[in-house]
């Protein structure tokens, strides 16, 4: 079994980091020693430039350059150089005592083949030995000579070698200070991706609900997407569990209806059938309604209009049944050309939930009015002759999971749905006092 290393953005970062310092460090370093070996060059030749009256003492001793001036007899520095003298064509036409005794007899024409490189110019002569030239062209008493003076090489290049030696020194310091440095500017630069890894599992874990804010400049864009992504998410998974709360409340009004007309022994079985797959039909339109809410949210259903009166009675007819022990008068106040601007599962959440409260809490009447107002609003009206809604829950119970009875079954949806519905539709609705001295739900939406 092969391990597959894990891909890692701080090795590709030091290594690419790491990898330019020390191509830049090699190149640089190797432009000082050049420099040095340059200015090295330069030195010794401004030095032999200096000593060339103690070179044209020793021409003057083998008699090339006649004694025409005193001041050769200024120059008496013990010792000689390694000297040839060449004519215009670069042929040897004076080699200095050390020479000869060195045996450079043919430095000239080998000087010749490499003349027209950069200094500094470097050759192994007849001694096998390495040496540093230097071309002199000067003129002495009207005389051109073409001086070539050598310098043994191994002084040299131990100081060069020695002076690269303490530069890539320096560099291998300077390296791993760059190094320590990478090291550090990653670990600070990639704090706030620690700290956003932190967050995202404390929001894995339950711990939080979004990122904190303070990040870079550069991540905030990341933090800002994230936070949406993340409240997008949550309000589709409160989408669906309010769907599927919404939906087993509306289904157990219908299932309550089913059970009340197989129970009912006034019906016969082709009635009491018919009646059953009414409610089957009102429940599979309810499924279908709330699984497209839960897929689009309210706001993207097609925005229909639905006849109100036809709907009321139907749902009028199911609540009798429901609450067939409390002989509830009902009333509707409906005329039929009255539209609800809406799609027909908002009405029917809407009529079913406040009707069905208004049943289950009446002493006796239930009303249900619905009509166009002076400034072109929709209004529904369900009232009912019970005890009313105290002024201090009025706006409490349309929240999910308030409720103002708490001695009947129920989880306090049915209110909350349908504040959510009609503020979907940009509409308002509001609990009153009933002229019936019950509680007045009054719904108005713009047409």
């Amino acid at each position: 079994m092969q391990l597959k290393p894990k891909k890692r953005l701080l090795t590709r970062m030091y290594l690419t980091s790491l990898s330019i310092i020390t191509l830049v460090g090699f190149g640089l370093a190797w432009m000082v020693n050049m420099l040095h070996a340059q200015n090295s060059y330069n030195e010794e030749t401004a030095q032999l430039i200096a000593e060339i009256p103690q070179v044209a003492a020793e021409l003057r001793e083998h008699d090339l350059i006649p004694d025409t001036s005193a001041w050769l007899d200024e120059n008496k520095k013990p010792g000689g150089f390694v000297v040839v003298s060449c004519d215009d064509r670069f042929k040897q036409v004076w080699t200095s005592a050390l020479a000869v005794d060195k045996g450079l007899f043919d430095t000239c024409e080998r000087f010749n083949e490499i003349r027209g490189d950069s200094p500094p110019y470097y050759l192994t002569l007849a001694d096998e030995r390495g040496y540093f030239i230097y071309l002199l062209s000067v003129e002495i008493s009207g005389v051109h000579y073409n001086l070539l003076m050598m310098k043994d090489a191994a002084r040299l290049e131990q100081e060069s070698s020695k002076y690269a030696r303490t530069t890539y020194l320096r560099l291998a310091l300077v390296l791993a200070l760059a190094l320590l440095l990478l090291v550090s500017a990653a670990y600070w630069g990639l704090r706030p991706l620690t700290r956003m890894q932190a967050e995202l599992q404390a929001i894995s874990d339950g711990k939080a609900s979004s990122l904190s804010g303070g990040y870079p400049v550069e991540v905030e864009g990341i933090t800002q997407a994230l936070n949406q992504l993340l409240q997008q998410t949550k309000s589709q998974q409160e989408r669906y569990q309010n769907a599927m709360n919404d939906l087993a409340h509306s289904l157990k009004t219908r299932l309550a209806a089913v059970h009340a007309i197989t129970d009912d022994s006034a019906l016969d079985k082709t009635s009491s059938n018919e009646k059953i797959m009414e409610q089957v039909s009102q429940m599979d339109h309810l499924v279908k309604y709330q699984l497209k809410r839960a897929m689009l949210g309210r706001k993207g259903l097609k925005q229909e209009q639905t006849q109100v009166a036809p709907l009321v009675e139907q749902l009028a007819q199911m609540l009798y049944k429901i609450h067939r022990d409390k002989s509830v008068k009902f009333t509707a106040n409906i005329p039929p050309l009255i539209l609800f601007p809406g799609d027909k599962g908002d009405l029917m959440e809407l009529c079913g939930n406040l009707m069905e409260n208004a049943f289950r809490l009446c002493i006796s009447q239930v009303r249900v009015t619905a009509a166009i107002t002076d400034e072109g609003e929709f209004e529904l009206r369900v009232e009912d002759d019970g005890p009313g809604v105290a002024e201090s829950l009025r706006y409490k119970i349309l929240e999910r999971g308030v409720r103002a009875d708490s001695q009947s079954p129920g989880q306090g949806i049915g209110l909350a749905v349908c504040h959510e519905i009609v503020e979907s539709y940009n509409g308002s609705l509001t609990i009153e006092e009933s002229a019936l001295e019950g509680a007045l739900f009054r719904i108005r939406i713009p047409v």
